[in-house]
This record gives C-alpha cells, structure tokens and sequence, in this order.
C-alpha cells in the first residue's frame, strides 16, 4: 500500500509540472526491423555469427556450445580456462554472448567423456552401449563421493570465474544423462538418485547467481526443483509432428504433459524458455510440416531463444523465420513520451513514458533506463533506477522527474534515450523504433533550460 501511495504521489508530482502550453509530446515510429538484441534471438551452435552462412543475413547475439568434462579439465585441477577465454572473446568480436553446457555422457566413438583421472582416482561406474550398438562408453556413478566432490569442485570454479561475466549469456545446466539432457535412454544405466540429481542443479544455481539459466525438461523432479531455484526451461525437439511414431510426438504428447507435471506455466515470466529444432527446418519442409504452427506453437511459450543447429534455412521459409524473429524474446517499443518544453535552472526535468514490450517475453537481465542531456559543449548521462527486467508483454507506463545536473545552463539541449549496460553506461538494447544512432541512442527531443 506505502509504495502504490508513493508512486501515485510521484505521477501527481509529474504531472502537476506539465502545463499544457508547456507540454511537447513525442509519439515515435515504431519499425518491423529484425533486431540484434542479448538474452533472446536465434542461436548459432558452435559456430559465430560473423561465420556462419547458415544465418543469411539474420541477426544472432547468442553462440550456444556444448563440452564434455574432460574437455573442460583433462587435468586434474587446471581447468582450461584458456578454451572458454579465447570463445567468450571469439563471441564478442562476432556480436554475440556465450551460452553453454557441460556433459558427462554421450554415444560417439569415445569410451569416456569425463577426464580420465576420475576413473584413475577410484571412481566406480558403468559400462554402455547406446541402444545395444555401436561402441562401449563408460559413465561414473555420479552418486559415488568420489564423483560429487570433483565435479562440483569444477562448478564452483567455473561459477567463481564466469557469473557475471560480460560476454556470458545463458547456462544450459547438463552434467546428468546422455548429452546432459538429464536422461539415460537406450543404455540400461539408471539414472543417479534424485539427491545426487538435486544436489548438481543446487551446485549450479549456487555458482552462477547471476546468470540465466535453463534446464531440459525430461526430469520432473529436477525441473521443479531447478524452476524453485528460478530456472528456465529448455526444450530439444520443437518442430516434431509425428518424426519418431504415428501415434506419439514431443509438441503434442510430451511437451504440453511435462510443463503441467513440473508447475513450469509461468517459469517465463522470470526465467527463460529455450527451443532447439527437432532435426533441423529442413526435416520440417521435408515432411510438410507446417512450420508457421511449429513457430507459433513456440511463441505459444514465451520462448526467447531458438536453435536450428546452424543448419540451413530451407527455401521458401525465410518469412516465416523472420516473423517469428520480430515476435520471439522481447520487442521494446517508446509509444510516448512527453515532457515540459522548457525548464528553470537547477531544478528537475519532469518525463511521462509510454512503453510496450511486444515481443511474448520479458527481458532477464537487469537494464537500465538512461537519459543523455546533451547539445555541443555538453553531454551528461543519467542512469535511472528502472531496470527493464521483468518487463512482461504489454504496456508499462513511466514517470520521472530528472534532476538537471548543476553544470547544465541557460540553453538548447538534445534529450536522448538509452536502455544501457549500467556498468559501461554504454546503450546495449535496440528498440523497435527509428532514429536510433550509431552510437545506440536514441536522439527522440530537446527542450530548453531557462535561468529565470
């Protein structure tokens, strides 16, 4: 109740400075652009933006990568931290942000995907075959002490050096099951204890507080444990319609029982939801499947982030692509902004904000709302104290009274807006209006400051 009287009082504040002789009221143009925005879009999977032709013109700020333990830490205790290092700067070069998994399981050609020196160390396991074929693998039992006490010794390392990382967008939490998609089908290998599944995602949530995280949604238990923690959740097979059985498939089957059997309903309104192609679109155009249903079957979940395996765009899909791009993640329109044409020196500059997220899902991290009061001597930023995460779907109505800084004088002044990286004061959103700069802002008014 305090803080709903406190923000009436502020907008009766704000309003009461407007006088209507006063009053400029900007309504900017709002454009269908595909936007390169963080946290959400089209991901490439171990490959770049700047290098990956599968993309044809389609903007990605997400890299996805997968790596077994032992290429993580071949060597007991030295983590290659030179091998994330040089992706997470490869990412940046490519406009992108880092996202990944790390795995203990898989069905190639390698007897092992943990390092070596677990098993020398006395770790038990389980010896493989991936549906009675093929080579023999080994798993360790992830229940043994010996496997708890390195494997989260190499979360908590991993966490230390690269929550909050700037070039880090999303942990996808693996470790348990074939491929770390917390699941040993087809090898008679039963899954570790629902403890031992608990106390892995406990171990990644604690290492990485900061960042995003999502996890595959095939282990009920460790689904609503993991969205408790405020996870997302990932799906690996969006566009099945009947691929693997007549009778059974992961959009009409499994998907839509799952996220009922783990409360994951609203797990986006915090947290993000993931999609990965099931095969890849050109399966989906082989089959006829109807790949506008299979789009917005996804945006039906909030999803923010999609995975085609940087396979090629089938021809003739390109628009339905586009299309789900301008709707995917979040779209942040400026529907109004008004403010007073003149102001007196010293005093605060009072603002009224119209703003609509488009898009179907909120942003997840914390940016923020900035102000530039600038013309050709000066230039001042002001960061305000509204982050735009968790800004549902819908409009959001903002009213601010910005306190002109003590240098700024009798004069003309440019008013610019920004959503920015509060750390490098640098603007990191694109909005889905026009007149953006190179710079990133958004020159959108001016106003005068009088000394009267």
């Amino acid at each position: 109740g305090g803080i709903f009287m406190a923000e009436i009082g502020l907008l009766i504040t704000v309003l009461s400075c407007f006088t209507v002789s006063d009053l400029k009221e900007i309504t900017p143009k709002e454009i269908d652009d595909l936007l390169a925005n963080p946290g959400m879009g089209w991901q490439t999977f171990h490959r770049f933006a700047d290098e990956n032709k599968a993309l044809q013109g389609l903007p990605s700020t997400s890299a996805y990568f997968r790596f077994y333990w032992s290429e993580i830490e071949p060597i007991e205790g030295q983590i290659d931290f030179a091998k994330l290092d040089q992706l997470l700067d490869r990412a940046r070069k490519a406009g992108q942000k880092l996202a990944f998994r790390i795995m203990c399981a898989g069905t190639d050609n390698k007897y092992m995907y943990v390092p070596q020196w677990l098993k020398d160390k006395g770790c038990p396991g389980f010896e493989y075959k991936y549906q009675d074929s093929g080579p023999v693998h080994w798993v360790p039992d992830m229940d043994h002490q010996i496997f708890k006490e390195a494997h989260f010794r190499m979360i908590q390392e991993l966490g230390k050096r690269y929550d909050s990382h700037p070039d880090v967008d999303l942990l996808d939490i693996g470790s348990v099951g074939l491929w770390g998609e917390w699941h040993m089908s087809g090898t008679g290998v039963e899954m570790p204890s629902l403890e031992t599944r608990l106390a892995i995602i406990d171990e990644w949530c604690k290492a990485f507080p900061k960042t995003p995280k999502v996890m595959l949604i095939g282990d009920e238990n460790g689904m609503i444990h993991a969205t408790k923690k405020g996870c997302g959740w990932r799906a690996d097979c969006l566009g099945d319609m009947g691929g693997f059985s007549k009778t059974w498939n992961h959009m009409d089957c499994f998907y839509p029982q799952q996220i009922v059997k783990t409360n994951s309903q609203d797990v986006w309104k915090s947290a993000p939801v993931a999609f990965e192609s099931c095969w890849d679109m050109r399966k989906w155009k082989q089959e006829g499947w109807d790949i506008r249903y299979i789009y917005d079957y996804g945006l039906g979940y909030h999803v923010s982030y999609m995975n085609n395996k940087s396979a090629p765009i089938p021809e003739g899909t390109m628009q339905e692509v586009e299309r789900f791009l301008r709707k995917i993640g979040y779209r942040i329109v400026l529907r109004q902004l008004k403010h007073n044409k003149t102001v007196k020196e010293g005093s605060a500059l009072p603002i009224s904000m119209i703003w609509e997220n488009v898009g179907v899902a909120p942003p997840y991290r914390d940016y923020m709302l900035a102000f530039r009061l600038s013309n050709d001597k000066i230039s001042h930023i002001i960061i305000d104290d509204t982050s735009i995460k968790g800004w549902l779907p819908g409009k959001i109505e903002i009213n601010k009274s910005i306190k002109l800084p003590d240098d700024i004088k009798a004069g003309s002044y440019d008013l610019s807006i920004g959503i920015v990286d509060r750390n490098t004061e640098k603007p990191v959103i694109r909005l889905a209006i026009e007149r953006r700069a190179n710079d990133g802002w958004y020159p959108i008014s001016s106003f005068d400051v009088v000394n009267e």
